[in-house]
């Protein structure tokens, strides 16, 4: 075990479809003492839907939250064996779920596979993770400061 405790947020959860209470009954936690996040599921209307391959598909979580520290906001992320060994990745990379955005969690999910995927109702599909975040204060100015890298983009190392 960790001789750390990991940070906490509180965070408000609404059941928004009634079918998500028990996808998610002991469920609210993270998987491991040290999970960064915890694992969303489909709350489908139908027993499982099929997302041909390069196909996407909008998945109802049935949840909507809400945090309550200042400066955190969730983020969804994809499951990294439903990712690497099935292809069903979240479509944007990652999701962000603002603080004031009181509806429900979907995540748009994208088969990056070459064959049909079929995803059940109640299975695992994303993880969502709450992160702080900090707003910019804007300074213009003429140009920035000079650094050994400067303005090298991809592959400016040769590595």
């Amino acid at each position: 075990m960790s001789d750390f405790s990991v940070p906490t947020c509180p965070v408000r959860v609404a059941f928004v479809r009634a079918e998500a209470r028990p996808l998610y009954a002991g469920h609210l936690e993270p998987a491991t003492a040290l999970s960064a996040g915890i694992d969303l599921r489909a709350c489908l209307d139908e027993d499982s839907v099929r997302i041909p391959a390069g196909g996407r598909f909008c998945v109802p979580t049935g949840l909507s939250v809400q945090p309550c520290a200042p400066g955190h906001a969730g983020f969804l992320y994809s499951r990294s064996g439903l990712g690497a060994r099935d292809g069903l990745t979240v479509a944007q990379g990652v999701g962000v779920i603002d603080p004031d955005y009181t509806g429900e969690i979907l995540v748009m999910l994208l088969n990056t596979s070459g064959e049909e995927r079929v995803l059940r109702r109640g299975e695992r599909m994303a993880q969502l993770v709450f992160q702080p975040f900090v707003r910019p204060v804007w300074q213009e100015v003429e140009s920035l400061s000079a650094t050994d890298r400067g303005a090298g983009g991809f592959g400016h190392t040769g590595r």
